[in-house]
């Protein structure tokens, strides 16, 4: 059974920065899954930030810049380390994925999760 565990989130500053990790268990070729960071705002939907696949990466525009994801070498911890922070940036972040090598920005295409960690980003 596939399980993803977040950490990292927290209280910054505007212009602050976070680091986020995800770890992937339970399986011994998450290496080659795609990796997903969703956010969901307060009465906003959930939004694909970035994913990584074996191919490269993948940002929406807002975070391009800012945010990096990476994974380790080993392949099961995804990071996501986040710079020039906003107040809009404030959400809980989850870690997905749906066991394919190719990222899919539509989170209804997702079976596993972690479960969410609160960013807040103050003014």
């Amino acid at each position: 059974q596939v399980q993803l565990a977040e950490s990292g989130g927290g209280l910054v500053e505007s212009g602050g920065s976070l680091r986020l990790a995800c770890l992937v268990s339970g399986s011994t070729v998450a290496d080659m899954y795609a990796i997903a960071w969703f956010r969901q705002a307060p009465g906003k939907e959930r939004e694909q930030v970035a994913c990584i696949e074996m191919k490269g990466t993948q940002y929406i525009d807002s975070v391009k810049g800012r945010f990096t994801i990476s994974r380790d070498k080993a392949g099961n911890t995804v990071y996501l380390q986040m710079g020039s922070l906003k107040a809009e940036d404030t959400a809980i972040y989850y870690c997905a994925t749906d066991r394919a090598p190719v990222c899919e920005a539509d989170p209804a295409a997702h079976g596993y999760w972690g479960q969410g960690v609160q960013v807040t980003v103050s003014s």
